[in-house]
């Protein structure tokens, strides 16, 4: 698969796509063995394209309930999906061949500079090894954290759940081994007030997805902020803002019923998950609409370029934002911790913001319509497919054919990128040469 990711006669963007279509495909394939489900019975061809594109797209969402259906061997291969998806494909096989001793090309260094966002071909193989550095000592990390707690609840099993849950938390994908352990499909709510295991998937949430180049800032030059990217600072920053608004509003209005206790988890959790975990320690169906509304924002904005997250990200939002300011102060140029911001930058955050819009809403109202469902439940669930969260209001599993393929693409599309997949599908025609004159239109 290496070589044939590598073939010159593809763009380096339809290369990205082909490999987490490879990857998807595989894992569809390996589902479908009956060693994979826990009847030993063999998957339906639908069930198993579903749960892979939902693992490498690490989103979450699921058609068959992970710890009741899924074999250990299927438990694997998902776990495997998730982490294959939340690094990259193409950083996967990139590592692999570094590991096996062979030289990486100007070819592949540029592939890996496209999948990891970042802004300089050099270094390229140095950043993947510490990509994968963070990810492994971090996962580690994570799973012996929340060991004990697991073992203590669940025994000798607890150990597989706690490396799987850690690796889920890290990649971003929601995907959960709690089965009837705690209710089907409830996720982690049996340890909604347990700092045990609401920490540590919180900050493996976060870790995953602020980025592996803010990782590297944070690494190379620790308290000097001043030294960082200014990416690195808009992430921090918008981050933070985005924990800590969306908290004090379920904190005061969704959960101002529950003791103190359960209120700071509660509160904590639901707004870290949906960018773009997918765990849940809350009934979702149980909030205000009010409170499902904010979820769908927060899924929509997803984590930061260069992580295991999707979504629009958080820098998107970060400079629609600074242009919307700079209109209002009648600024020529958006502008962030007192730099300029580039207009190619914002035309590229204002296209992210309508295709996702257009594809959320154009989805909803498909099926909306044909499953004969509120528009509210199934905007939820098309958010969550697209910024790749995985979490729901129980209506996915009983959604019909068409509908799954509808999330399975908006899933995808959330993972790849929208600018990824445009610009795979346009790279080959040529660029605008000539421009026409210019003609004032009147707007708002």
């Amino acid at each position: 698969m290496g070589r044939f990711l590598w073939s010159k006669k593809l763009s380096t963007f339809q290369i990205i796509i082909l490999g987490f279509l490879i990857a998807i495909l595989l894992g569809a394939l390996l589902l479908m063995l009956p060693i994979s489900s826990e009847e030993k019975q063999w998957t339906a061809f639908e069930n198993a394209l579903f749960t892979a594109t939902s693992a490498v797209c690490v989103t979450g969402l699921v058609v068959k309930d992970t710890a009741l259906y899924w074999s250990v061997f299927g438990e694997i291969v998902i776990m495997l999906l998730i982490q294959i998806g939340g690094l990259g494909v193409i950083s996967v096989v990139a590592f692999i061949a570094a590991l096996s001793g062979r030289k990486i090309s100007l070819l592949q260094r540029t592939l890996l500079q496209d999948s990891i966002s970042a802004h300089h071909i050099s270094g390229m193989v140095k950043m993947t090894s510490f990509i994968f550095k963070v990810a492994f000592i971090t996962e580690l990390a994570g799973g012996l954290v929340m060991m004990p707690v697991f073992c203590t609840k669940y025994g000798i099993e607890g150990i597989w759940m706690s490396f799987f849950h850690s690796v889920s938390a890290f990649c971003n994908a929601g995907f959960d081994l709690m089965g009837d352990k705690s209710g089907a499909f409830s996720s982690l709510s049996c340890f909604k007030s347990d700092p045990g295991i609401v920490i540590p998937v919180c900050i493996l949430i976060i870790t995953g997805g602020i980025g592996f180049l803010t990782w590297d800032d944070i690494y190379v030059h620790r308290s000097h902020m001043k030294k960082y990217r200014m990416q690195s600072k808009v992430i921090l920053a918008t981050t933070l803002v985005l924990v800590l608004i969306p908290m004090i509003m379920m904190f005061n209005h969704d959960f101002a019923n529950y003791p103190l206790k359960e209120r700071v988890w509660l509160s904590f959790f639901q707004t870290v998950t949906p960018r773009t975990a997918g765990f849940n320690t809350a009934e979702i169906s149980g909030m205000t609409e009010a409170g499902q509304i904010m979820i769908i924002i927060l899924m929509l904005i997803g984590g930061s370029p260069g992580s295991t997250a999707g979504g629009m990200k958080t820098t998107t939002a970060a400079v629609l934002i600074a242009n919307t300011f700079a209109v209002f102060r009648r600024k020529k140029n958006a502008q962030l911790f007192n730099r300029r911001i580039e207009d190619s930058t914002v035309k590229n955050a204002a296209t992210l913001l309508v295709m996702y819009l257009f594809l959320v809403l154009t989805g909803t109202f498909i099926i909306s319509t044909i499953e004969e469902l509120p528009a509210r439940e199934c905007l939820f669930e098309t958010a969550s497919a697209i910024g790749t969260v995985g979490l729901s209001l129980g209506i996915t599993p009983s959604l019909g054919t068409v509908s799954h393929m509808i999330l399975i693409a908006l899933m995808f599309f959330g993972r790849a990128g929208g600018l990824t997949l445009m610009f795979a599908a346009l790279s080959s025609r040529n660029t605008e040469v000539a421009q026409y004159p210019v003609e004032k239109i009147i707007v708002g």
